[in-house]
Formats: structure tokens, C-alpha cells, sequence
């Protein structure tokens, strides 16, 4: 008896909430990987064996994995790599090093990442190289066991493989290639990128040693599997602490993709990126707004949510400008539309902004020069205006030449946004011309 009523027994609707918040963040945010992957077997088995040959066999392979962001490049090596290192040999001799073009934006700062993965600070100490291969093939050597004869095998992944190819001379390209394609040490290069032209962006001498294999991802997902994988990720798990509100909540989660609004809403966010981490963002921003008042998602909470995500963040900055920055910015608007986007200068927009003070008899926007200064700086600082080249900065502050970064409607719309707007500045900024 007291076991059945310890089974029905259900938590408060407060505890409910904070645990089905918990889940689902935890969902969204450390994606697990897929148990298996759906309809890329090939490429998958293409991966796993070049990853094998290198790992078992001591075999140097190159190859690049390309697809649009969020097709799944980095999950398939993920996957890939999980199975490789169930065998035991490979788990205890497999080195990964894993490099990103947006943080090792140069060749000295790439070697210096190897060697921070490869444990080899102490061995390097304080070196002195010639040449970027003759570092590489020290790091090499380095890692060769005990009997010299044979050396641990090398995973090196290269995330935004475009931008390596953006360094000087692609040193580091050739010298990973090169040795993949001598019998030196086992090395596997896997690039990801999502450029297709990735090989023409490739010196001859880097082209030469590439194994031109190629493994493409391309999202052939259908809008009836996207919307089936967002019930998936809204459904509450069966091992739930509260069996009757999981019911509720999954009998809810069903209802709401059925409406025809949160289909409009999710055809659109499907046409814009198939990528699951916009997605996952989405539905984050729909769970945050579940409350005890509000226990399940509603339209109306991701029709909020798409508002937030597709929020241009431009136009949000405006609405925390103070009025002279935002007449500042009417000024410039006013200058674009007369000299056909030509730059500007401070002297320009202050000379524009003083036309408008002079048609009020009696206005409360006389500001003093160093003031005016100060907000053109911070706008600066906030990228709405940038310098048109780097000599600039030789110049007198005032006599910069400048390019506004907004357009005319998200300067419209801020200004219909913005709390308490003057009339007559909505008013001059409506005008043809300043």
C-alpha cells in the first residue's frame, strides 16, 4: 500500500518546473552525441576506416570534411573517434591535437598550441628552431617510444581550414601534409570546413601533398523531420521524477507543434539554417518563459522566443543611445542620403546637427564641442561608425573620415522604439533631407 502511494505521489508544480528546466537545459547545452548517425553511413564508414588505418596501422592519411555549419562535421568525427576509442591499443597510444582558424591565427601560435597538447613544454624548453619543419619534426621525434623504432600515431584536426590557408606561405600545411605523406610518423590531417572552393585556396607545393580525399555533408533533412526532432527535444525523459506531469507536459509539447502558428514560426527559423544549435537556442529562450503560472510552452512563449533570436542587435544598441548620440546618428543618416554615402567627418555631422538647432528658437540640445566630441568617440567604440582605412588615425579627430554601419530602417525602427522619443527629433529624421 504504502508502495503505490509513494509511486503516485507527485512533486509540487514549483519543484516540477525547475526540474523539467534542468533537463532540458542540460539537453540544449551539452549536446550528447547520437547513438548512431542517421543517413550519413558512408561517409561515416569512409571516416572511421582512414581514422583506423592511421591509429592501428600506422598509416598517414589526409582528408577534409566539408558541409554548411551545423551539418553534423564535427559530431560525425566525434562519432567516429568514440568508436575508434573503445580498442584499448588505440585509447592508450592515439595523440589528438585539435587546432580552430579563428584562435591560431598564425603559424607561431599553432606550434605553440602543438606543443601545449602534446605535453612537450618540457621537451622544447628554450630551443631555438631554424625553421617551422625543423620544430615540427623535433615535436615528431619526440614522441617516438622507447625503442626509437616506432612513434605514437597523431590525430591532427583543423577546424576553419580556410583560414590556415589565410597564413603566410601555409607553413604549417605543408609541413602536416608533407609529413603525412612521408613514412615518418603516422599522422592523419582532418580538415573541416565549410567553404567547397577549399583546394583552389591551396598553394601547388600544399595541393601536391594532400590526398584530395574529400568526405561532404549535405543537410538533405525534410521540415516533417525538423519538427519531429523539435518534439524530441522538448520531450520529457521516462525515468521523469513526476510520472502524471511528464504525461502532461509531453500530451502538451505534441499539441503545440500541431498549432499552426508554432509551424509558421519554425518553417521560418527551418528556410533560414537547418543548424540544430539555432534551434536549440530557440527552444532554450521557450523554456525560460515556463513558470507555475504558465506550466507548459505556449505559442505565444516561441513566437517571443523567434522575436528575440531574429532581434537585430544593431537596432538594439540604439535604443540605449542618449539623444545627442542619436541625433548624431540622424545627422549622419542625413549626410548619406545627400552625399550618396560618401564618408563623413565629425566637422560634417556637427555642422548638419547645428542646421537642426537652428530652425528651434529655443532649444535644449545646445551641447559644447568637447561633449559632441565625446559621443561621436563613443559610437565609435560601439562600431556604429568606423574609420574608412587605418592612416586615419593620423589625422585630426575631428577631420577622420568615417562610414556610418547602419541602414536607414534600423535607424527608422529604433526611433519607434525608443522610450519617450522628442517629437521633433522623429520629426527631422522623417525628412528628405537634414
Amino acid at each position: 500500500m504504502s508502495k503505490r502511494k509513494v509511486k503516485e505521489a507527485h512533486l509540487p508544480i514549483g519543484e516540477c518546473i525547475s526540474e523539467v528546466q534542468r533537463v532540458l537545459r542540460e539537453r540544449f547545452c551539452h549536446q550528447q552525441l547520437p547513438e548512431r548517425l542517421e543517413g550519413v553511413d558512408s561517409q561515416y564508414k569512409h571516416l572511421l576506416e582512414l581514422l583506423r588505418r592511421t591509429a592501428v596501422h600506422g598509416e598517414s592519411n589526409s582528408v577534409l570534411i566539408v558541409g554548411p555549419r551545423g551539418a553534423g562535421k564535427t559530431t560525425l568525427l566525434n562519432c567516429a573517434l568514440r568508436e575508434l576509442l573503445e580498442e584499448k591499443e588505440v585509447k592508450r597510444n592515439l595523440l589528438q591535437v585539435y587546432l580552430n582558424g579563428l584562435l591560431q591565427t598564425d603559424d607561431k601560435i599553432a606550434l605553440k598550441e602543438i606543443t601545449r597538447q602534446l605535453s612537450l613544454e618540457n621537451v622544447v624548453g628554450d630551443k631555438v628552431f631554424g625553421s617551422f619543419a625543423e620544430n615540427l619534426a623535433f615535436l615528431l621525434e619526440a614522441l617516438k617510444k622507447g625503442d626509437r623504432s616506432s612513434s605514437r600515431p597523431v590525430l591532427f584536426v583543423l577546424d576553419e581550414f580556410d583560414l590556415f590557408a589565410h597564413h603566410r606561405n601555409q607553413t604549417l600545411l605543408y609541413n602536416l601534409l608533407d609529413v603525412s605523406q612521408s613514412a615518418q610518423t603516422p599522422v592523419a590531417v582532418v580538415g573541416l570546413t565549410c567553404r567547397l572552393d577549399v583546394l583552389e585556396l591551396l598553394e601547388k607545393r600544399v595541393k601536391s601533398r594532400f590526398s584530395h580525399r574529400q568526405i561532404h555533408l549535405l543537410s538533405g533533412m525534410t521540415f516533417p523531420q525538423y519538427l519531429q526532432r523539435v518534439q524530441t527535444q522538448l520531450r520529457l525523459p521516462d525515468g521523469f521524477p513526476d510520472a502524471r506531469f511528464s504525461h502532461e507536459w509531453n500530451g502538451s509539447v505534441q499539441t503545440l507543434c500541431e498549432d499552426k502558428s508554432v509551424e509558421e514560426v519554425l518553417q521560418r527559423h527551418f528556410n533560414s539554417s537547418k543548424d540544430f544549435r539555432s534551434l536549440h537556442m530557440l527552444l532554450m529562450l521557450s523554456v525560460s518563459r515556463v513558470s507555475t503560472a504558465n506550466p507548459a510552452i505556449r505559442p505565444a512563449d516561441l513566437l517571443e522566443a523567434s522575436r528575440m533570436c531574429s532581434a537585430d542587435p544593431k537596432a538594439n544598441i540604439l535604443h540605449g543611445l542618449s539623444i545627442l548620440e542619436l541625433c548624431l546618428i540622424i545627422a549622419m543618416k542625413h549626410l548619406n542620403d545627400i552625399y550618396d554615402g560618401e564618408p563623413f567627418n565629425l566637422q560634417m555631422v556637427h555642422n548638419e546637427f547645428k542646421k537642426f538647432l537652428q530652425r528651434k528658437s529655443h532649444s535644449i540640445y545646445n551641447f559644447e564641442q568637447p561633449v559632441i566630441m565625446k559621443a561621436f568617440e563613443h559610437l565609435q567604440q560601439l562600431e556604429l561608425i568606423r574609420p574608412v582605412d587605418a592612416s586615419a588615425a593620423k589625422t585630426q579627430r575631428e577631420y577622420q573620415l568615417m562610414r556610418l554601419m547602419l541602414d536607414q530602417s534600423q535607424i527608422m525602427e529604433a526611433l519607434q522604439k525608443y522610450p519617450q522619443c522628442p517629437t521633433d527629433v522623429k520629426q527631422w529624421a522623417m525628412s528628405a533631407f537634414g
